[in-house]
């Protein structure tokens, strides 16, 4: 009897611990929708003054197109600033949006210009049109991380990039 009354015990105080621990807040369709209502302006608008609402300070941008995560909001600023140049005609529509939990996904499709620099690369004067995908993780209503992700290749061969396949090596004279 003794030994039921331990175990009853056990279980009553691991039930309660567990029910005390603080799990992350889901976030409401209302919730993401002002979201995006933000960063369509942010980035239809080419504001830079929105990502402060929107994004957390620490923010972690997961871009398929970028070789390296961009951590941190001052970096966010400077990959927008940067894409904002090189396309200064960029817009974006978001076709579908879908909420789970704490995280937001969204389906969407982006047009521009490449008039300016972006990065290496001079400028096209091509026009582009992709969709892609993004699913963004938020805390308290602001997103703390984003996966984007897109068909790369074709955006580049739609500004006029081709991908060439390696060639063989030469084979080696006899001696």
């Amino acid at each position: 009897m003794k030994k039921l009354l331990m175990v009853i015990l056990l279980v009553i105080l691991l039930c309660f611990t567990f029910s005390c621990q603080k799990s992350e807040e889901g976030i409401t369709e209302e919730e993401v929708q002002a979201f995006t209502d933000g960063v369509l302006e942010m980035w239809n608008e080419a504001n830079l003054t929105i990502v402060d609402e929107v994004y957390a300070p620490e923010i972690v941008r997961h871009d398929c197109g970028v070789p390296e995560d961009i951590v941190g909001i001052e970096n966010v600023k400077n990959y927008l600033e940067n894409l904002f140049n090189a396309f200064p005609d960029l817009h974006i529509t978001v076709d579908e949006t879908i909420v789970a939990g704490n995280k937001g996904a969204q389906r969407w499709t982006m047009t521009g210009t490449n008039t300016g620099s972006w990065g290496d690369m001079s400028p096209t004067g091509k026009n582009v049109e992709f969709s892609g995908v993004s699913i963004v993780h938020f805390v308290n209503g602001k997103a703390v991380e984003i996966w984007d992700f897109y068909n790369v290749l074709d955006m580049m061969q739609q500004l006029g990039f081709t991908l060439t396949p390696p060639q063989p090596p030469e084979p080696e004279e006899k001696k």
